[in-house]
């Protein structure tokens, strides 16, 4: 991903000031002065990555996931400095309308006997699972559902069975690790006699690193924490 934003950013005339990773981690030591930066390393690197950035005055936009039992520190630490955080489970423009479309779909099938699941896919090197947008997507989907409350990483799509009511409130995620697979998410409502699936496919990482480039560019000047709602202005 560092490699394809670096890319697209030169291409759309910006510079690249800094380049940092686990041999040469983002600090007050290694810092540069820039406009912006960008956070797609690990979640073992990204909050101190983050916190750095606050302490140097520095807007960051952090595409990074598993580091989000921190993310109620890093708001705190965001006010008290004065920051800006822009952060998003996937900058895919397509995934969040995807994210949009499965709260409309799960609206409409409230009511109806049919068990809700989530399957996620992606290249073996992604460290996380469930994915942060799989996650995302449950908690858009738990929203607005009229039963479930809580989602759970399963085994197999076979452990929420048709009629085994103690797992109603519970939507499973099944998490998927394959070679060179960039990402798919699907959101299936199953029945007896019939299945309803949502999905979207990622052709390549493009998508991504753009998203978060217009993020950077929008996120200059500004502080607070926002995310992908404020950018694409879905509430109006």
């Amino acid at each position: 991903m560092g490699q394809i934003i670096e890319r697209l950013a030169l291409e759309r005339g910006h510079e690249i000031v800094g380049k940092y990773d686990s041999q040469n981690p983002y600090s007050i030591d290694t810092h540069l002065q820039a406009d912006v930066a960008i956070e797609f390393s690990s979640p073992e690197l990204a909050v101190n990555h983050i916190n750095s950035c606050f302490l140097n005055q520095i807007p960051v936009v952090v595409g990074t996931t598993g580091w989000y039992k921190e993310l109620d520190q890093i708001k705190q630490n965001c006010a008290q400095h004065n920051g800006a955080l822009f952060t998003a489970t996937n900058f895919s423009l397509g995934v969040n309308l995807f994210f949009e479309m499965s709260k409309q779909l799960t609206k409409i099938m409230n009511g109806h006997n049919y068990d809700c699941n989530i399957r996620e896919i992606h290249h073996t090197e992604k460290k996380d699972a469930p994915s942060g947008t799989a996650i995302t997507l449950a908690e858009n989907v738990i929203q607005v559902s009229s039963n479930l409350n809580n989602w759970e990483l399963v085994d197999s799509l076979s452990t929420k069975v048709n009629g085994d009511s103690t797992k109603d409130s519970i939507l499973p995620i099944y998490a998927e690790r394959l070679p060179n697979v960039p990402g798919t998410h699907i959101l299936s409502f199953e029945s007896a006699v019939d299945s309803i699936k949502l999905e979207h496919e990622a052709k390549n990482r493009e998508g991504f690193a753009i998203g978060a480039i217009v993020a950077a560019e929008w996120l200059i000047g500004k502080t607070g924490v926002f995310g992908m709602s404020d950018l694409l202005n879905f509430e109006n």
